[in-house]
């Protein structure tokens, strides 16, 4: 299980959030704070990297290639279009990117990317469009040889079925940023699924 951070959305103090995820251990936590420059980015990415280092909890730098190479972060995720875009991603040990079809998945595992992020999968506050559903998955899952992690939407309740599909794992952050008790969450979306 990955979190997206979304610091607008915790409903306790941000890094008091962050910790507590950090705490549980989930795969690992991508900071995606998109609305900051880079000077901010750079001290909330520095505050985050401490807890997560203490937490022995991966971070991840969300599409922000300068910030991560500045705290030497080893984890990028991008978006797609700049996946395309970037010129050298060698300094970082794992690449991800966010995928919404079957063939941004394949581009994005041609151009050398360690997993991909797939959604939406299920109604999210954050995506107004029509979600791409369980056949998304299974569809993008079988078209890649590398891990697929569904994202938006995802519960406890709708987690096995996504798991089902051929995901990897799943990505959440609305859920990760409210949750009160982010140990259950984590638990409860990192469980197998037979």
């Amino acid at each position: 299980m990955i979190v997206i951070t979304s610091r607008n959305l915790c409903a306790r103090p941000f890094l008091e959030q962050v910790e507590l995820l950090a705490r549980a251990h989930p795969e690992m936590i991508i900071l995606r704070e998109k609305d900051l420059c880079y000077d901010e980015l750079l001290s909330l990415a520095s505050q985050c990297l401490e807890i997560c280092e203490r937490c022995r909890t991966p971070l991840a730098i969300n599409s922000n290639m300068d910030v991560a190479r500045e705290l030497n972060v080893c984890r990028i995720h991008l978006p797609i279009q700049l996946l395309r875009e970037a010129e050298d991603l060698s300094d970082f040990s794992l690449v991800g990117a966010s995928v919404h079809s079957v063939e941004q998945a394949r581009e994005a595992e041609d151009l050398g990317v360690d997993y991909v992020l797939a959604g939406h999968v299920y109604h999210t506050a954050c995506k107004p469009e029509d979600p791409r559903g369980i056949p998304f998955i299974e569809a993008i899952s079988e078209a890649v040889d590398i891990p697929v992690y569904g994202v938006g939407g995802i519960t406890p309740e709708n987690y096995p079925d996504v798991m089902r599909a051929g995901a990897a794992g799943v990505a959440v952050m609305s859920s990760a940023m409210t949750e009160p008790e982010p140990s259950d969450l984590v638990q409860r979306l990192s469980r197998r699924v037979q």
